[in-house]
Formats: C-alpha cells, sequence, structure tokens
C-alpha cells in the first residue's frame, strides 16, 4: 500500500448503533487512511458521534438523497483528493487492521480488478454474511495462488474502487434512489472491461439483521424495472420486455410472503411504473448511452 492513497466512504443514516464501532475500527488500520462521512439527514445521534472524530471530514446532507448519490459527493471529494483508491464502506460493517492494506495489495497486483470486496462475515465473527453467500457461491473464476475470486456482482458493502474504474465508467446513477445502483454500477463496470473480485485474504464483518419490509421490497422491485430498461447490453425494446417480464417475475415471487391484496397492489404499483417509464423512453435511451462512453 505503499505511496497509494486510499479515502474511506461511508454514508450514514440513522446509524448511531453501529458508527462508532466502524470508525474506531478504521482507526486502527495498519496504513494511514483519509474517511469522508456522508450523512443522509439523520435524526438520530449519529451526527453527534461522528463529531467526536477528529480525523474525519463529515458532509452533512440538507436531505435524504440515497445511498448511491450521498456516495457520489464522497467520491467526488476523493478524486479531487487525487486518490488512488476509494474504499466505500457500510455504516454496519466493522474492519480489521489488515482488511484495507491486503485489499490494495491485491488491486495493485491486479489492475484489470475495478471493484475489489473483501469477505463479508456476520457481526459474530465465525458465519459469513447471509446475502454475501450467495453471490460468493455465484464464483466464476479463481485465482488461487492469490486467493482471489472473480464474480459477476457483489452488494456494495464494502468496496475497493480504483480511480481508473472511476475516471472510466463514473458515478453511481441517481436515478436509483436507495437500492439497484450497486447492480447497475456493477454491470458498467464489466462492460468497461474491468473485473470484479473478492480477496478471500480480508475481511470485514456487516452487523445487520436481514428483515423483509412489504416497503422495501416493493421499492426494489419498482427498481428493477429501471434496471432492466437501463441495461444498454440489450436493444431498448428487448430491455422493455424484460422489464415487463420482471413486473410478472416480481408478482410470482413475492407472493411467496405478502397477502392477495398486497400483491394486487404491488402490480398496479408495477405497471403504473412501468407506464412511467414507457412516456420517458428518450430519457431512458440518453441514459443508456451516456453509460457506454
Amino acid at each position: 500500500m505503499k505511496n497509494k492513497k486510499v479515502t474511506v466512504i461511508i454514508v450514514t443514516f440513522n446509524g448511531a448503533f453501529w458508527i462508532e464501532k466502524c470508525l474506531l475500527s478504521l482507526r486502527k488500520s495498519n496504513d494511514p487512511i483519509e474517511i469522508i462521512v456522508v450523512d443522509n439527514l439523520s435524526t438520530d445521534e449519529t451526527i453527534t458521534i461522528a463529531e467526536k472524530f477528529s480525523n474525519i471530514t463529515l458532509i452533512k446532507n440538507t436531505e435524504n438523497s440515497g445511498f448511491g448519490a450521498a456516495n457520489n459527493i464522497g467520491i467526488k471529494r476523493a478524486l479531487e483528493n487525487q486518490s488512488d483508491y476509494v474504499f466505500l464502506l457500510n455504516q454496519d460493517t466493522w474492519i480489521f487492521e489488515n482488511t484495507i492494506s491486503n485489499l490494495v495489495l491485491t488491486a495493485e497486483k491486479n489492475p484489470q480488478i475495478g471493484i475489489l470486496s473483501p469477505m463479508h462475515f456476520a457481526g459474530n465473527k465465525i458465519d459469513l454474511d447471509e446475502k454475501f453467500k450467495v453471490y460468493y457461491d455465484r464464483k466464476i473464476a479463481i485465482e488461487k495462488s492469490s486467493n482471489l475470486v472473480f464474480v459477476p456482482f457483489i452488494n456494495a458493502a464494502a468496496w475497493l474502487i480504483s480511480s481508473d474504474c472511476l475516471k472510466k465508467v463514473g458515478f453511481f446513477e441517481p436515478l436509483f434512489s436507495h437500492y439497484g445502483e450497486d447492480n447497475d454500477f456493477c454491470r458498467r463496470v464489466l462492460f468497461h472491461n474491468f473485473k470484479i473480485g473478492i480477496d478471500e485474504n480480508s475481511k470485514i464483518c456487516h452487523d445487520r439483521k436481514i428483515i423483509r419490509s412489504y416497503k422495501k421490497d416493493l421499492l426494489q422491485a419498482k427498481l428493477q424495472v429501471l434496471f432492466f430498461i437501463l441495461d444498454f447490453n440489450n436493444s431498448l425494446l428487448k430491455s422493455y420486455f424484460l422489464a415487463l417480464k420482471s413486473v410478472i417475475g416480481s408478482m410470482k415471487y413475492y407472493s411467496k410472503f405478502y397477502s392477495i391484496s398486497e400483491i394486487c397492489n404491488m402490480f398496479f404499483v408495477l405497471v403504473k411504473e412501468y407506464i412511467t417509464l414507457v412516456f420517458s423512453i428518450t430519457k431512458m435511451q440518453k441514459v443508456r448511452i451516456a453509460k457506454t462512453k
């Protein structure tokens, strides 16, 4: 990690329960790092706790702009400060002393990597994080010599992104308000011939409980419609067809968890969203074209 500048970016929203542990773990990192906390208008003690740490830059948003847009603020600042890497870290995680140094070491040896993630363990430090295990099991190639695993997607709880990748791929798409921005970004990373990797020699702990919520699932289903429409790997017509197909798929999938009335409501919301995006086809095409440049 010698001579490599790393900026850690943490987006917070009502994260008082976790943020102190997260920041304390960063303080113990083996190598010098810069830390930017972008707060999305928290109403709890998150800002008060963060302000106790003199070694961070705290940016206070005047609205909850969402995960992607808030990260964009931090990424822009990091690149202006000539960072070689940014490390996006969730507020409900903590790292180990060698987490970042191991990631940078692997990234430096593999410049084709745009996104590099550590292993995600649960809060008990023993089990793999439930969702991370799903992504990890989808590994498509393994570099045994360096304990490096390549995957098509990894959630953005802990991403080391090279400045080269950011300058080529761009930032998070702000059309994705709270979910889906990591899927969209990973797709663009692969399109621009970077790889997405997991470093098995590096780890974090993700201290969260995964609780199903109708409101959350409804929002994710809406953003999935947008995700398919913005997929520039398919023609515009095919993308709209796949988006419509995802509406039907969501009905089938979520019917396992919710009542008939809730599924009917979800159907009407998704159809309304689809129709809105149909009438926004010119805008969608402009966004698709911009992503390929």
